[in-house]
């Protein structure tokens, strides 16, 4: 019993160090998975005093209104010798012998984190107390349900109270100990009413009965005790806590204790209960039933460890690694970051991830749509045509054919075509661009460091930027290479004119006749869609060549140039993470550190028993 209550106590303190304390977190809460016992009652109902006659000190504040003001997290470990001392979570290592000194750190400790104010605050106290005259077992003392706020609280401290005990009894896991004075109408008491709210069949609740030795002459609280009246699934304990007297009297717990079952076994009402009766049984009982609901979590718990455990490694993996603190192990993570991106970007590009297949669409689609639209007819209307032979053959005809004419009407022809090969470039440049953000999107490591983003992002676009005015350089020079060379086998190919071309005596604008002007502008058509047939291919091995191929193999090259001469404060503004995401991973590191740890703890029982 001792080993599994000491599992959770080690669990719960290793939660309470991490502030996981059942509080609302994207991540999960081993504290919401743990058994707890909280202690739950009205103000003065004498909860303080179960609490003190349970541990055997006398610790806790005292005083009227809101005494306790935080969650009260109280570990008791038995020890078999030594002198009794207590420890607080946030004092590690210093060593409380003296009570009173317990009671005055309480009360510090809660001005800390509200002021000194008598608001309350959600964030737990966590006491530990080592004694030879405890059982092991974990409790958790609320602030006293109340009615009415009193001068220096809000008007909503009744309802914030509330909501806070209801947090934690609400829980499954949780053991309600519900304290009410017999000296009352328990149809009136708080924690029996909240308790019964949260739990109404009682399968979680125990009640506790305080202030029996002052109840009215001729009345007593049997029926309760024996489970007539006001029934629970547990019997109900009464207990009798020392007297005002008794405090003034520095009257200790033991003999304290030792009092109050002199009172059970002399009262002729309940000394047929005293052996079930006093904050000692309680103890022993508590710790029992603890024991036992731990026993029957462990299953559960392995399963949502393990579980746990994967999610927070996921976790971590999708924040990535912490920044390194030197200037080569910086270097170092840049340059593997950029490695990731490029190789996101080139799976774009290759089919593994959409997009690199909207580069064969333009050449597929828009570049022979484009080079059908071209307007050919307005260079080789039938007055354009007569115009550029008649200018090419100068104060006299060609004995034969209109050579220059042709050459002029190819070349003005063959112009038109470069403003689609642009097109093409531009187009081509565009799906790269969109890549180069989509695979920056993609790549998880970039998206924690905001400022090399941006310069990765700025570099890539650069980088495009110059492989797009090479390739259109390319491009272009292909057109020129056609309009500069032309492809004699074509016109050797051609039927030879029989008569000559026109009438010298005719004037200079009627050299030539329809017929032949009109052949003369077929043969250059004929000639002119043999060429954007071979640039309907030509082009887009250029582009490729130039933009697509290029970008796959240097994208970033210029970029780790520029890298290698940076100094270490440099490369650390690259690296300027958001500081959310740093302290999201420091906390998913610490509760993964956590849980593995209870992994590793709740294993050692397992395998103890």
């Amino acid at each position: 019993m001792d080993t599994l209550i000491n599992l959770v106590n080690k669990l719960q303190k290793a939660c309470t160090a991490l502030g996981d304390f059942g509080e609302e977190s994207s991540l999960p809460t081993l504290w919401d998975a743990l058994p707890t016992i909280a202690v739950v009652g009205g103000q003065s109902s004498g909860k303080s005093s179960v609490l003190e006659s349970v541990v055997g000190k006398d610790f806790l504040p005292r005083g009227s209104g809101i005494v306790t003001r935080r969650p009260l997290v109280l570990q008791l470990h038995k020890i078999e010798e030594g002198k009794e001392y207590a420890e607080f979570a946030h004092l590690p290592r210093k060593w409380f012998t003296d009570f009173a000194a317990v009671r005055k750190e309480i009360g510090d400790e809660t001005d800390r984190v509200t002021g000194r104010t008598k608001q309350i605050s959600s964030v737990p106290i966590y006491l530990s107390i080592y004694s030879p005259n405890v059982v092991n077992l974990t409790l958790i003392d609320l602030p006293g349900l109340t009615k009415i706020a009193v001068e220096g609280q809000s008007d909503s401290i009744v309802q914030d109270i509330e909501n806070m005990v209801r947090s934690y009894i609400e829980k499954p896991n949780c053991i309600i100990l519900a304290v009410s004075p017999a000296n009352q109408d328990l149809a009136t008491s708080d924690a029996i009413k909240i308790s019964r709210e949260v739990d109404p069949k009682g399968e979680r609740t125990f009640g506790v009965l305080t202030k029996i030795d002052l109840m009215d002459k001729g009345t007593d609280a049997v029926d309760i005790l024996e489970g007539r009246s006001h029934r629970l699934k547990f019997p109900w304990i009464g207990v009798v806590n020392r007297s005002q007297a008794d405090i003034n009297k520095n009257i200790d717990m033991i003999a304290a204790r030792r009092k109050e079952r002199e009172y059970f076994f002399n009262s002729p009402e309940y000394s047929h209960l005293a052996n079930r009766m006093g904050s000692e049984h309680l103890g022993k009982v508590l710790s029992r039933h603890l024991e036992s609901l731990i026993k029957s979590r462990i299953p559960g718990l392995q399963s949502l460890i393990n579980k746990t455990i994967l999610d927070l490694e996921t976790e971590l993996n999708r924040l990535g690694n912490p920044i390194a603190a030197d200037s080569g192990g910086k270097l170092y993570m840049i340059m593997e970051i950029c490695r990731a991106f490029d190789q996101t970007f080139k799976e774009h590009l290759d089919g593994i991830r959409p997009g690199g297949e909207k580069v064969y669409g333009v050449f597929e689609n828009q570049l022979p749509s484009a080079l059908k639209r071209l307007q050919f007819d307005k260079q080789l209307s039938m007055e354009n045509v007569r115009k550029l032979i008649t200018e090419a053959d100068g104060y006299q005809p060609h004995l034969i054919a209109p050579e220059q004419g042709y050459r002029r009407l190819i070349e003005s022809t063959l112009v038109t075509i470069k403003l689609p090969t642009e097109a093409v470039v531009d187009a081509v440049h565009d799906i790269l661009r969109d890549l180069v953000r989509k695979s920056i999107k993609e790549t998880k490591e970039l998206k924690n460091y905001p400022p090399l983003k941006v310069e990765v992002m700025n570099a890539a676009y650069e980088s495009l930027e110059r492989m797009r005015n090479e390739s259109k350089r390319a491009a272009i020079q292909l057109v020129d290479m056609e309009c500069s060379y032309l492809t004699v086998d074509f016109f050797r190919n051609l039927p030879q004119d029989v008569e000559k071309g026109g009438n010298p005596t005719h004037s200079i604008y009627d050299r030539y006749n329809d017929a032949y002007i009109r052949r003369v502008g077929s043969n250059v058509l004929a000639y002119v869609h043999m060429v954007v047939g071979t640039l309907r291919h030509s082009i887009p091995k250029s582009v490729v060549y130039c933009q697509v191929r290029e970008a796959k193999r240097s994208l970033l090259d210029r970029f780790f140039t520029e890298l290698g001469a940076k100094e270490g404060r440099q490369l650390g503004k690259l690296l300027d993470e958001d500081p959310e995401i740093t302290q999201r991973r420091q906390n998913t590191v610490k509760r993964l550190e956590l849980y593995r740890a209870a992994q590793c703890e709740i294993d050692t029982v397992v395998w103890a028993k």
